[in-house]
């Protein structure tokens, strides 16, 4: 890359060239791929062969509305020709290809074979990305938004995820389409933060665990945290929040809160740590999660 010859820092001139010949790098290459010549690319695309020749030779400031004209013509998208990143091994786009067929259940069994072959994610890389998990009324809002202010990061409820995606409210969710159309709607919404989010805090529905596939992606992508407390307390919370109904029938809840706590248990524990905060502040809760957030940095 060019650089100020006093300063040795790449002028602003100097960086647009260079990224000029990498888009015109990668036009070319593309056409290459597809064993197009410039002229039938030309007329795949609706572009004159006097654009793409001094656009392949990184000279040409083609407008963005015939480069996404081009990039069509080459099968691939225009955030594709046009990310300012050096361009992966071949080898990475075509097993994008590949697995972009397989079904889901093939494309886990795709994750167990590479899992298997060459490890997991190392986990403090998935410390980028932590997730809070725990049933309603454990702290997963509260402590959420406090860890993603301290840490400057992004916070995503995912349930507010949904309600974005369904255009409705959770309950109405439930009602209108059933539960596995909401299980459905879960795993689309976390796929979209874990690709537009590599740091971020994550707050999970509390059934969420009940998906296996949801929550096999959300343990190989984020550091989980169980926010653990007894059910007396799940209940003081979820009360103290506005939710009154479980006073109409509080023994029933109460045996409804320690059923479901008893069976999701072991999914819970599978987490990365567990946080119990029962009895204790936020503040108090804040910092051991901002230790194990430290713990291996």
């Amino acid at each position: 890359m060019a650089a100020d010859a006093l300063s040795g820092i790449p002028s602003a001139e100097a960086e647009d060239e260079d990224y000029l010949q990498l888009l015109g790098s990668r036009v070319r290459d593309a056409r290459n791929r597809l064993a197009l010549s410039r002229k039938a690319l030309a007329a795949r695309s609706g572009v004159s062969e006097r654009y793409l020749a001094q656009l392949e030779s990184g000279h040409g400031n083609i407008s963005i509305l015939l480069l996404r004209q081009v990039a069509r013509a080459l099968d691939t998208t225009l955030p594709e020709l046009l990310r300012e990143e050096q361009d992966r091994p071949i080898e990475f786009t075509l097993l994008l290809q590949y697995l972009d067929k397989l079904s889901p259940k093939k494309l886990l069994q795709a994750k167990n074979i590479l899992i298997s072959a060459f490890g997991e994610q190392n986990p403090a890389e998935r410390r980028n990305r932590i997730a809070l998990i725990g049933l309603r009324g454990a702290g997963k809002s509260t402590l959420g938004r406090l860890l993603a202010e301290r840490l400057a990061l992004p916070f995503i409820e995912l349930d507010d995820e949904v309600e974005r995606e369904a255009g409705v409210p959770l309950a109405e969710i439930f009602s209108l389409y059933g539960q596995n159309a909401y299980r459905r709607l879960e795993r689309r919404c976390l796929e979209r933060v874990l690709e537009s989010h590599e740091r971020a805090i994550i707050a999970a529905g509390g059934g969420l665990v009940n998906d296996a596939a949801t929550y096999e992606l959300l343990r190989s992508t984020c550091y989980t945290v169980w926010l653990r407390c007894t059910p007396e307390e799940h209940m003081q919370r979820v009360i103290a929040q506005g939710d009154l109904r479980p006073m109409s029938g509080r023994e029933e809840a109460m045996a409804d809160l320690r059923r479901i706590l008893a069976e999701r248990h072991d999914l819970y524990s599978m987490a990365d740590a567990i946080v119990d905060t029962s009895g204790r502040s936020a503040e108090d809760a804040l910092a051991q999660l901002l230790s194990l957030h430290n713990a291996d940095s």
